[in-house]
């Protein structure tokens, strides 16, 4: 199940809006048959390794990290695979929250007599799929918010030069982060200042992740980076309904998705409306990039399911801008916690990730 749940971590920013899976059949204790979700959720892992295995899947183990599907979508149910394969026994991670599926898989293979083992590194399979659970069971995507500062939790200096805080091999592991993540997310603050690609560079990428601005007023110029780059890779921005027919029909030209919410919503509605929007629309994890406004907006509607933090071994001072915009004013005992950390080095600086 270690092996089957490694290859799933590969599919993770590429099979949205299914879940990151993987599947290794085992025969006379050898390993006959691994697959992983393939980009775009199709086919599915139980498939590629079926036919990896071919006639050596018959009395075989299947160890799956999530449930096998039970209902017919673009391809027929991965559990009546495993049963036509002649499969001996399933062994899953973790019960499909999808209410198609939940449980339907696991009866299925039991009604065809094929003994059924659930539960087995269930703890690191729903972590593995927290985005996928999170869309199905609350209509929202995970949410890592990534930021990087001083010891003092700076930014950049008064003057708004931040290139660069911390060193390359830091930004590096951005890049990576990037690309285990549906889509990257920046306000259109961000935009406006910094004209930035969002796209993940210098580590082979074989895919880019989807590129998102929050833009209630579709300020987001036609001659930005990320408009001018659309038609390479996606682009969606999230407005409001109704603002700019103008500048809506310019960026939808160039190739820009543009994802309507309700108007006038304050910062955290407004927030909680925008990522509805995108789970709606299939987004499973997203990594926001924004700058302070959009990282306070996301903490005050309590949507981070993980901070991830990279901090550099100076300090800037009270001049410089801070790592946080405005947050309520609540008692100390109503601020959400978020812990125990993890801490990797990268050169001389710190990544510490805080789940939720």
């Amino acid at each position: 199940m270690n092996h089957a749940l490694g290859l799933a971590a590969r599919g993770l920013g590429r099979v949205w809006p299914n879940p990151a899976v993987g599947c290794v059949i085992v025969q006379g204790g050898r390993v006959v048959g691994r697959g992983v979700t393939q980009p775009g959720g199709r086919p599915h892992a139980e498939r590629v390794a079926l036919a990896q295995a071919g006639p050596a899947a018959r009395g075989a183990t299947a160890y799956v990290t999530l449930e096998p599907c039970a209902h017919h979508g673009q391809t027929g149910p991965c559990a009546e695979a495993l049963i036509a394969a002649g499969i001996g026994r399933v062994v899953t991670a973790m019960t499909d929250p999808d209410p198609r599926v939940s449980g339907r898989g696991h009866a299925l293979l039991r009604a065809a007599d094929i003994p059924v083992t659930e539960g087995i590194c269930g703890a690191e399979a729903a972590q593995m799929n927290a985005g996928f659970v999170k869309r199905i069971v609350q209509g929202l995507p995970f949410v890592t918010l990534k930021m990087a500062s001083s010891l003092d939790g700076r930014t950049a200096l008064a003057d708004g030069s931040s290139r660069w805080i911390t060193g390359p091999a830091a930004r590096r592991m951005v890049h990576a982060l990037r690309l285990s993540h549906d889509a990257v997310m920046v306000g259109v603050g961000t935009v406006l200042a910094d004209d930035p690609d969002l796209r993940a560079r210098d580590i082979g990428a074989g895919h880019q992740p989807l590129r998102i601005v929050l833009d209630a007023g579709l300020r987001t110029p036609s001659g930005s980076r990320l408009v001018q780059t659309a038609q390479e890779n996606p682009v969606w921005i999230v407005h409001d309904a109704g603002e700019a027919p103008a500048a809506a029909q310019a960026l939808t030209k160039a190739g820009v998705l543009l994802v309507p919410v309700t108007a006038g919503l304050p910062g955290p509605q407004r927030a909680i409306a925008a990522l509805r929007a995108l789970a709606d629309k299939g987004v499973t994890r997203i990594l926001s990039e924004g700058g302070a406004t959009l990282a306070a907006s996301l903490l005050a509607a309590d949507l981070v399911d993980a901070l991830a933090t990279f901090t550099a071994g100076l300090a800037i001072g009270a001049e410089g801008h801070p790592m946080l915009g405005r947050l309520p004013a609540v008692p100390l005992d109503q601020v959400r916690r978020y812990g125990p950390p993890v801490l990797q080095r990268f050169g001389p600086d710190t990544l510490t990730v805080w789940p939720r």
